[in-house]
């Protein structure tokens, strides 16, 4: 019999399911691709063997994405991602970076910039943070967490008046702005 005419005797479902079958495998093979890809693109430091008593385990991560969302002060939304992996910008499914961007929310208030960033899993003496009038960059590397993230601060304020506090993976850096007429030199009038 040939393999046509076997192929007409077999009932529809038989003839559906393998199709099924022969798709499910050619899915299965694009995941595996594309994982091999993915695994290619995270960086080393993320990627972990241990041995245990059924032989060695690959651990990868953390591997951490997520976005807030607030209502700024026009009424708009405004979006801010975290995290360390993001959507890629090209061909790329996407971009896993080495470091983690903590969640960040800005507050301005009447006299101050207030900075909360949630930074867990760290000491407090392995915070660096750097000012400037327009920006604070948050960055942190230990051989367990490595977060960065820079800041773009509403208002201009004095990076000299800064103050951080930093309690249960919470940091808060308060900023006083520069008031008004603070920064000018007086002229005199001749």
């Amino acid at each position: 019999m040939s393999w046509e005419r076997w192929w007409r005797r077999r009932s529809p479902f038989e003839r559906i399911f393998e199709e099924m079958e022969r798709m499910m495998r050619e899915l299965d093979e694009m995941f595996s691709r594309s994982f091999e890809e993915l695994e290619r693109e995270i960086p080393r430091s993320l990627i972990r063997e241990k041995r245990t008593d059924r032989g060695y385990i690959r651990e990868i991560g953390p591997i951490v994405y997520g976005y807030s969302i607030t209502i700024g002060p026009d009424g708009k939304p405004i979006v801010r991602e975290f995290g360390n992996i993001r959507p890629g910008r090209g061909p790329e499914i996407v971009e896993v970076s080495e470091a983690r961007e903590p969640l960040v929310d800005v507050f301005e208030e009447e006299d101050v910039v207030k900075v909360v960033a949630e930074v867990p899993g760290v000491e407090k003496d392995d915070i660096n943070l750097n000012a400037t009038e327009r920006k604070l960059v948050i960055k942190v590397d230990t051989p367990q967490r490595k977060y960065y993230k820079e800041v773009d601060l509403p208002a201009e304020v004095d990076p000299q008046s800064a103050k951080a506090t930093y309690k249960n993976g919470v940091l808060e850096v308060v900023l006083k702005k520069v008031g008004k007429g603070e920064t000018g030199v007086k002229i005199r009038v001749e």
